[in-house]
């Protein structure tokens, strides 16, 4: 997820929607800032983010008794604030915590101890020891069972709180973050979409595309093929790209 600025940004397995939030409620987020001619279709502008969706921008310009006593205007584009971080947000399944370098394990993890170097790093995670339940907290800041991931989806029960369905009441960081105008998107693994609901006909709103992300390139459901991937999806649309081509190219 990319602001326009190039400043640092968030690490990652753990919470970096913790930095998010904290960047959301903080008194610098709560100052406007406008930059372009009011009306003009280059204007932007910020939210404050302590309140999401933000109100209907007023009209900046006159409706007058014609088009030529009248003078037009466009609201404003909501852009992220001046300096804000770009959010890189990882969460890698079956993986202990303490695995990667990045946090003192012993596997090798180059890349992500250059993001953690220039970044933050936080460490009070905590697991719920499945991929959909821990991913929906993430994602969400609050308990698993409140977000209706008590299980993973596909053993998912029509009871609350396992009934795999994230409420409308309960925005993801994608959602957040989009409101602030950041661009966002989704890439690899969606555990969190109701299996009833994860063909080519949707409804999407459970879908990453649904809870606010601009776009999603991965696969739905547990797991898939490394190799040659058979169920990916554009956005919403299904693609095959092994098609044509040998495992491991």
């Amino acid at each position: 997820m990319d602001s326009r600025s190039k400043r640092n940004g968030a690490i990652a397995t753990g919470a970096a929607l913790l930095f998010a939030a904290a960047l959301a409620v903080s008194p610098a987020a709560a100052q406007v800032q406008t930059t372009g001619t009011p009306g003009s279709p280059d204007a932007t502008t910020t939210v404050d983010s302590r309140y999401l969706p933000p109100p209907p921008q007023q009209f900046q310009g006159d409706i007058g008794l014609n088009v030529l006593q009248s003078k037009s205007a466009w609201p404003a584009r909501i852009v992220p604030p001046k300096g804000a971080p770009n959010i890189l947000l990882i969460l890698t399944d079956d993986v202990g915590f303490g695995a990667p370098s990045t946090f003192g394990g012993v596997i090798p993890t180059p890349a992500m101890d250059g993001i953690a170097a220039d970044g933050l790093r936080y460490t009070n995670f905590h697991s719920t020891s499945l991929c959909s339940p821990s991913r929906a907290a993430l994602i969400t800041g609050r308990n698993h069972h409140s977000v209706g991931f008590g299980v993973i989806s596909e053993i998912a029960t029509g009871f609350p709180g396992y009934n795999s369905v994230i409420g409308k009441d309960s925005a993801t960081i994608g959602r957040i973050l989009l409101e602030n105008g950041y661009k966002t998107a989704w890439e690899g693994k969606n555990h969190n979409t109701p299996v009833y609901q994860t063909s080519a006909g949707g409804p999407f709103d459970q879908w990453p595309t649904g809870m606010g992300f601009s776009h999603f390139y991965g696969f739905m459901g547990g797991d898939a093929d490394q190799w040659a991937p058979g169920s990916l999806f554009r956005d919403t649309t299904h693609i095959e790209p092994y098609i044509g081509h040998p495992a491991g190219i």
